[in-house]
């Protein structure tokens, strides 16, 4: 049963100008959390979402959750959760099904842009691909859906479709699209599995992408070299984040420039799942290195920066979900180094699949589970 938070007592927190009060109908789970910076309190704000994968944030406060399944569901401030119709038909099954979400940078500005962005697994000749939809909401229904992208060559496995989206400054989305459990595609610049993509708003090319002139690489591929992306974002200083997947350790955090290898399987800090004997070598001529690499079995998914004023101590710091080791990482950056890491969470919701920046600085985090969550971290109120 979920514990309530009594509306006159978040007012009564409102009124002593505290940065954030619980948010309406949240279960605090920890009251007072102490980090290096900052004490903060979890909250969880919905359940009952089976296997969720991404969150966006509406520009009333509502949030667009996926479900691997194949929904699309919206949360309210109570935590009601209603399901959406009109979501694609998704290929559910392995690690695929519907996955990321993002918003067009202009939704809710009345451009005519309130465009809902979806990645997921398509089914097809030749087995699955990782795909790119948008969609426009209306009521209690996604409208107007329409393919924007579809990896090239589909894939006869169900694992690593990479599949995270980030708007660039310039308004183009990258999207991340994993080897799909063939490593040797990863260097074959003819595939997109194992790759960042760049694109338009509608899916098309930008014409400055850094393969456009070379008949050896598709057009669309930013970065190459990837095993399994599932983290990724664009910084307020326009510099492109992700985290990566390694084999057996070796999880990476990577600084995305346009036209690198990072790569895979050629480079690695991880072992063989059979042998557990080194896959590759540490670095290689003309293959750009991880900026940081996860201690032990990481397993990332879900990655934001900080900014704004609930964390003043953390801005510009990126934090780092885990699926496996049930974590939420702290790094703080000087250029391509980072020089502070902190363990925020470690096991108290589980299974991090999703952190995203509210529009409040507020963090929130979705857990993969068979009745996962939407979570809060907020700081914590004063005593």
């Amino acid at each position: 049963m979920r514990a309530r938070v009594l509306a006159g007592l978040a007012a009564l927190w409102g009124s002593l100008g505290l940065v954030a009060t619980p948010a309406a109908g949240a279960e605090v789970i920890e009251p007072r959390l102490v980090t290096d910076h900052h004490d903060l309190r979890l909250e969880r704000i919905a359940t009952g979402l089976e296997r969720p994968w991404a969150a966006a944030e509406l520009p009333d406060g509502q949030w667009l959750v996926t479900e691997r399944p194949g929904r699309l569901s919206r949360i309210d401030a109570d935590g009601t959760v209603t399901r959406l119709a009109g979501a694609p038909r998704v290929a559910a099954g392995g690690q695929g099904g519907l996955l990321d979400v993002v918003l067009h940078p202009a939704y809710g500005q009345g451009q005519g842009k309130d465009w809902v962005y979806l990645t997921w697994s398509q089914a097809g000749s030749g087995g699955h691909a990782t795909t790119l939809s948008r969609g426009r909401l209306e009521d209690d229904a996604l409208v107007d859906l329409e393919t924007l992208f579809v990896q090239n060559r589909f894939a006869p496995t169900r694992h690593h479709y990479g599949s995270r989206l980030a708007w660039r400054h310039d308004g183009t989305l990258l999207m991340s699209v994993g080897e799909r459990g063939s490593p040797r595609s990863a260097q074959d610049g003819r595939d997109h599995t194992g790759s960042v993509v760049r694109l338009t708003e509608d899916g098309g090319v930008p014409a400055d992408n850094p393969f456009v002139d070379d008949d050896t690489v598709l057009d669309e591929i930013f970065t190459l070299g990837h095993r399994n992306p599932q983290g990724l974002t664009v910084a307020s200083d326009g510099t492109a984040w992700s985290t990566e997947h390694g084999p057996r350790t070796g999880d990476e955090l990577n600084r995305l420039v346009a036209g690198e290898n990072y790569g895979w399987p050629v480079v690695s800090r991880g072992n063989d799942y059979a042998t557990n004997q080194p896959i590759g070598v540490d670095s290689a001529p003309g293959m750009r290195d991880p900026v940081h690499v996860f201690a032990g079995r990481f397993a990332p998914s879900g990655l934001a920066e900080v900014t704004g004023d609930a964390f003043p101590a953390w801005r510009g710091h990126l934090l780092a979900g885990g699926l496996g080791s049930e974590r939420l990482v702290r790094l703080a950056l000087d250029g391509d180094r980072v020089v502070e890491r902190e363990v925020i969470l470690e096991g108290e919701i589980g299974r991090i699949r999703d952190v995203r920046l509210a529009r409040d600085g507020t963090l929130y985090l979705l857990t993969d589970s068979a009745d996962g969550g939407l979570y809060r971290l907020a700081p914590a109120v004063a005593e």
